[in-house]
């Protein structure tokens, strides 16, 4: 059975937004000075964006949120085979609103920023290798 179109497209769209945010966050890196706190706010939205890519390619609904866990629960329902991917991200929900304002807490570290950009990378791939049927330019958008 072919998939839906439209659902197909939809999904395509989550995917290539989230490469976009690893693409920015190692802009974010490579820049001088880096801005790590940029950086690992893209993370998490790429983290969110692959996240509602599964759910939409599953055509299960979520809710508007940036809660990693929230969104990785319903993945983990679908497919739990995730949780161990899922159980390393949750704790990247605070980067939607972390840094992001005036007397935040300290910004995270260039290393950190590294580090969370590798986990985002890897929930990122790891979605795009569980969706079928994409056309190879929507599942080979590069990841940063």
């Amino acid at each position: 059975m072919q998939p839906d179109p439209q659902r197909l497209a939809d999904t395509a769209s989550w995917l290539r937004k989230a490469s976009s945010d690893l693409r920015y966050a190692g802009i974010d890196l490579a820049a001088e000075p880096a801005a790590p706190e940029d950086a690992v706010f893209h993370c998490q939205q790429a983290v969110e964006k692959a996240l509602k890519a599964f759910l939409v390619w599953s055509d299960v609904p979520f809710p508007k949120t940036h809660d990693l866990g929230r969104l990785g629960s319903q993945a983990v329902r679908l497919d739990p085979s995730l949780e161990q991917l899922v159980d390393r991200i949750v704790d990247l929900s605070k980067y939607a609103w972390m840094f992001r304002y005036p007397g935040d807490p300290i910004e995270p570290s260039t290393e950190e920023a590294r580090e969370v950009l590798a986990r985002a990378t890897a929930v990122v791939d790891e979605v795009k290798g569980r969706i079928s049927g994409l056309d190879p330019p929507a599942a080979e958008i590069q990841s940063g």
